[in-house]
């Protein structure tokens, strides 16, 4: 049996973002695989997960010239193959390219020079990135070109590589800012490495994410407060925000792991998810689907495409409407077949691989 080597690279080794975590599910799975040989290739490693495969610190990702040090990694690996995930450096992007190369977009920065897709009055941005449009999102037009330039260097880059995102919408994104159809693969993110929860009284509301601004922190506290419901709301994360949302009184756990995130799970009769930005996917509505915690939601980005409309998505920046989910949500329990198998999941992402895989030289640095 032939073995197909893959050198993973990525910007951080990590569990604390969905994109994090996500990865470290392919590794784990791609590891045990008998047929692949797998490394992995970091700028950084910040201790809160530990490697599911080898790793390599390259620490010079960061830096100007990458070039050196992925060439020496690459020669001494000899990869058939590089994946790339959320390392949008349009300098690492054109060395991988040398390879049959896979590239994961988990976010907007590859379409949408600005905020992911939210305009700087906070209107949901639905348009294909144009420059005279753009430019209204930016308060210094110094900043917009730099970013706009770097954006479109990054699109530049993905013209010559098989992409994979992880939702519908993610792909109409790319697909309307030029990428052919037959270059973008929607491979949705699996449940992964989640103990069984302990049975609990359900005595809270649960926000679990980046306390930030675009995640809809406010809009939840504003339908929480609408909504009536006594259950306090719990913010598990940490962000930018943390410090005026415990000035206000606000019950936040910090960053948790996910064996602690399991805890909190099994103690929320519902979990708030409504992204003022236009989501991607949100691994975080599927992880309490899992253990049968209704999500109040409204319409963002990918979150349509698995959200089982029970209780009803709102429309999007409707909070009279989250308000009301999160009424009927506190008084049910989901009972969710997941759909989202491991398996086959990781088949269809081995397809690609080998769509992408020529009959060329194994060394091409």
């Amino acid at each position: 049996m032939s073995t197909t080597r893959v050198l993973h690279i990525t910007d951080r080794l990590s569990s604390r973002g969905g994109a994090d975590w996500h990865l470290l599910g392919v590794l784990e799975h791609q590891h045990k695989a008998p047929d692949y040989e797998v490394l992995l290739a970091t700028a950084r490693d910040d201790g809160t997960a530990p490697a599911p495969c080898p790793v390599e610190l390259l620490p010079e990702l960061d830096g100007p010239k990458p070039d050196d040090a992925l060439t020496d990694i690459a020669k001494r690996f000899s990869p058939d193959l590089v994946h790339l995930h959320n390392l949008l450096e349009p300098r690492v992007m054109r060395w991988a390219s040398r390879f049959p190369c896979v590239m994961t977009v988990q976010d907007h920065r590859a379409f949408c020079p600005g905020r992911g897709k939210l305009t700087l009055h906070d209107k949901r941005c639905t348009s294909p990135m144009d420059e005279q449009l753009c430019v209204r999102c930016f308060d210094s037009q110094e900043l917009f070109q730099r970013r706009l330039v770097l954006t479109r260097d990054r699109l530049e880059a993905l013209q010559h590589m098989s992409v994979v995102v992880l939702s519908q919408y993610m792909m109409r994104e790319l697909v309307d800012v030029g990428l052919h159809p037959s270059k973008v693969h929607v491979v949705p993110p699996f449940v992964h490495r989640l103990p069984e929860a302990t049975p609990s009284k359900h005595d809270c509301v649960l926000f679990a994410g980046r306390l930030v601004h675009a995640k809809g922190v406010f809009d939840a506290i504003e339908a929480h407060h609408r909504s009536g419901v006594e259950l306090p709301l719990v913010f598990a994360g940490t962000g930018s925000l943390r410090n005026e949302l415990e000035a206000r009184g606000h019950h936040v756990t910090g960053w948790l792991s996910h064996e602690e995130l399991v805890g909190w799970y099994a103690r929320a009769a519902a979990l708030i998810f409504a992204p003022r930005w236009q989501e991607p996917f949100g691994i975080a509505g599927i992880e309490a689907m899992h253990f049968g915690v209704p999500v109040v939601a409204w319409d963002s980005g990918g979150i349509e495409e698995w959200h089982p409309q029970s209780p009803p998505l709102a429309r999007w920046g409707d909070i009279e409407g989250l308000a009301q989910s999160l009424r009927t949500a506190v008084e049910m329990r989901l009972d969710w077949a997941d759909p989202y198998r491991p398996a086959e999941l990781m088949t269809k992402l081995h397809g690609i691989y080998g769509q992408t895989l020529p009959a060329s030289p194994r060394s091409r640095v």
